[in-house]
């Protein structure tokens, strides 16, 4: 049996699950909690909702054989340290490795979450039977994980994939800490400050925008009420959904020019929402990209998809179980 944690900014998961006969992972039962508690005090509930959760379906901590923690970074999987990610405030040099070992007498593997997701992607989902590909989060934040020559990436201390705070732009949205980066054009946070700030700007003119009736309401904007829109036909939701694609484009350029894959694994915002970035994004990669790594290079959305961050958390509780046979 297998036990697994997916940390998010918003939201955390407990799931427990098994590799079955055909070698895919099955999710057994979860729990979702809601990340709204200082970082002792949740780590704390995300323990003990994870002895519930084996106590509901009649499983002993004897049976697991493994568990993994999938976290937003940046993380030390080596020291097993949560090192401050910028969607976790507070959750500084977090020893949340060995606070779980200490808890459950199991050995744990800590990846932070591109990583993780980078291994789900590549044995059970949109990856399979490649040798170099690229995963990117594209979700709350932006971060990749790297599978490279049939092998995870991870670098020297563990930040390798940080894709998210390359910057783009001289100005723009911040994400990472820094204007005009990657995960400021290209997560969820950046595409509702942009939102926000074509919002501002046509309302003050007098124009009508669907997704914000009024200035009052341009804390409301999130990156799926400006999809909406978008879908609706809204001229202002589509511009932002524009600006994020060729954005996306460029940062995708940047990938392949340095890394030359097979396969780039766009997660989340890119499965909901493809058809608005889709044709946007491919325009700028033929303009920006190296023709010859670009022309064996697939984009593709992951397949895992919503089930992503519980496969990616079950994944690493293999690697572990798979170790210590």
């Amino acid at each position: 049996m297998l036990l697994g944690f997916d940390i998010g900014g918003t939201k955390c998961a407990v799931v427990i699950g098994n590799e079955d006969h055909q070698k895919q992972i099955q999710v057994l039962d979860k729990r979702i909690l809601v990340t709204d508690q200082p970082v002792y005090e949740m780590i704390a509930l995300l323990f003990l909702t994870a002895e519930q959760l084996l106590t509901d379906n009649s499983i002993t901590i004897e049976e697991v054989t493994g568990i993994g923690i999938s976290c937003g970074g940046p993380l030390s999987s080596k020291k097993g340290l949560i090192l401050s990610p910028p969607n976790l405030p507070g959750w500084d040099n977090v020893p949340i490795v060995e606070m779980a070992e200490k808890r459950f007498g199991k050995k744990v593997l800590l990846q932070n979450d591109a990583n993780a997701g980078a291994v789900a992607e590549w044995k059970y989902g949109a990856g399979r039977g490649i040798d170099n590909m690229i995963f990117l989060t594209f979700g709350t934040g932006m971060g990749a994980g790297l599978i490279l020559d049939g092998r995870l990436y991870s670098g020297i201390s563990d930040l390798a994939g940080e894709v998210g705070h390359l910057r783009l732009s001289e100005t723009g949205p911040v994400g990472f800490g820094k204007a005009g980066s990657f995960e400021g054009w290209c997560s969820g946070g950046g595409i509702a400050q942009i939102g926000q700030m074509l919002a501002r700007q046509r309302i003050q003119m007098g124009e009508k925008v669907l997704y914000c009736k009024g200035l009052e309401d341009l804390t409301s904007i999130t990156a799926k009420t400006i999809a909406d829109a978008a879908l609706l036909g809204d001229a202002t939701a589509k511009e932002v959904y524009i600006l994020c694609a060729q954005y996306l484009g460029k940062g995708l350029a940047l990938l392949i020019d340095i890394l030359n894959p097979e396969v780039i694994v766009l997660g989340s915002i890119f499965g909901r929402a493809r058809i608005l970035l889709e044709e946007e994004m491919t325009k700028t990669i033929e303009m920006e990209a190296f023709r010859d790594s670009n022309n064996v290079c697939q984009i593709v959305s992951a397949e895992l998809q919503e089930q992503i961050g519980d496969i990616a958390a079950l994944s690493l509780a293999l690697i572990v179980s798979e170790n210590t046979k």
